[in-house]
């Protein structure tokens, strides 16, 4: 595939998606059923994973519940990790202020969901989208439970134990949807 250039040669950015790292925290790690032995391998790989996917001009929209480590920790993590990034506020990111959370390495923090490229709509949580609607919706917190599906034509679960624990293209998952609108028009 070739590059995609700007007028200085540049490449332009990437951007990826991913949604309830929980970093250091057992609890989840142990709720979900997250395949590593304690928290510190499991975030070493979330690391090693979003560091060789990621280069450090991409675009990372993290859609929420980052680090409830406190703010060192968050500050260690995200000097840790590539790429320009982008926190959308899960439920478990709340007990630090947006500015905060800026001043610990994102560039951006929202309360609200975001719409990126006129289409997508990033939450922490899922919301209510039907094919009728122009927006699709790109979400979290839901991790693991069956009753919601990782990809439809207008929606999309990004939690890392649907997306391998890797930021996740936002082209793939344009792709994904594409190819789940496709079946559902053969029905």
């Amino acid at each position: 595939m070739a590059d995609i250039r700007e007028k200085n040669d540049k490449k332009e950015p990437r951007i990826f998606i991913i949604a309830d790292t929980h970093f250091g925290d057992e609890n989840i790690r142990l709720y979900e059923e997250r395949p590593f032995p304690d928290t510190e391998t499991m975030d070493c790989e979330i690391i090693r994973r979003w560091n060789e996917t990621v280069d450090e001009d991409d675009l990372v929209y993290h859609l929420g519940d980052f680090c409830s480590q406190g703010e060192q920790r968050c500050r260690e993590l995200t000097a840790q990790l590539k790429g320009r990034k982008f926190l959308i506020i899960g439920n478990h990111d709340r007990y630090l202020s947006t500015q905060k959370w800026r001043e610990i390495g994102f560039e951006e923090c929202y309360d609200l969901p975001v719409v990126l490229k006129e289409f997508f709509i990033l939450s922490h949580e899922p919301l209510y989208m039907c094919r009728s609607m122009p927006y699709a919706n790109l979400f979290g917190h839901v991790h693991n439970v069956p009753s919601y599906r990782s990809v439809s034509s207008r929606s999309a679960c990004v939690s890392v134990e649907r997306i391998d624990y890797t930021p996740i293209l936002l082209e793939t998952l344009r792709d994904m949807m594409k190819e789940e609108e496709r079946k559902e028009s053969l029905k």
